[in-house]
């Protein structure tokens, strides 16, 4: 650790989320990588409301050392979940800042500009220096899905095997990753969704609300179509007493 002085033995204190930059610089590859990152980001952050223990974002800057910081290398995830620590707002995720805490799932969304990095230089980091258990490649353009388990022995990523519908489980958070059509933000199309142990979407506010619609709707629909057949007993046979 560097110190004040030669003279000084009082230490510097390391740069913290407030100090370094949060923003790679880099815009997402297209309007369907930035929707995709935030319908992964949205729909699992929403299903774990009521918990303070987890952390979920995306393309935001995960330092892990002094080296890293001089040398201004700072690339983020475009998805990552950390779980069991603090849920607050950050702006970066500062490794010494958070009990040497680092992700436990990663997700990278594939483009030509960004692919040989995701495979290569963050592959490496995430295995050999994050330690990440468990690392996702999707290709919006193409739904191809891949995951892969990090080897303790060797640091290094063995791939997941899918199940029959093509999807992938996480075993770090109980949940799988599956490619459903759906609507988000005005786009159609086939996305990459969070599952839950029964394979159910973990829907986003939108779809909630939708469904909340779609069941007031039915419910209405039911008391009106009973208030019919009622009117028309009495009609026929006098009113109930």
């Amino acid at each position: 650790m560097p110190y004040a002085s030669e003279t000084s033995l009082v230490p510097i204190p390391p740069p913290g989320e407030d100090e370094l930059p949060h923003d790679d610089g880099e815009p997402m590859e297209s309007d369907r990588h930035r929707k995709q990152m935030l319908l992964l980001i949205e729909s699992l952050d929403l299903f774990w409301k009521d918990r303070d223990d987890v952390y979920v974002s995306g393309n935001m800057a995960i330092y892990f050392s002094e080296l890293q910081t001089m040398k201004n290398d700072f690339r983020g995830p475009d998805v990552f979940v950390v779980l069991d620590t603090v849920r607050r707002d950050r702006k970066s995720w500062v490794v010494w800042q958070e009990n040497g805490r680092t992700p436990d799932v990663v997700i990278e969304l594939l483009s030509e500009s960004t692919e040989s990095v995701d495979r290569g230089e963050k592959m490496r980091i995430y295995a050999k220096v994050l330690r990440v258990p468990e690392y996702f490649l999707f290709d919006p353009m193409t739904n191809t899905l891949e995951g892969y388990l990090l080897d303790i022995a060797s640091r290094a990523y063995e791939p997941m095997a899918t199940n029959a519908d093509g999807e992938l489980a996480s075993q770090q958070l109980g949940l799988r990753l599956g490619v459903r059509d759906g609507l988000y933000l005005g786009s159609k199309g086939r996305w990459l969704r969070w599952l839950d142990a029964e394979g159910r979407v973990l829907p986003t506010a939108e779809e909630q609300a939708r469904a909340a619609e779609e069941q007031a709707r039915a419910a209405e629909e039911r008391s009106q179509a009973l208030a019919e057949k009622l009117a028309a007993y009495e009609k026929r046979f006098g009113p109930l007493t």
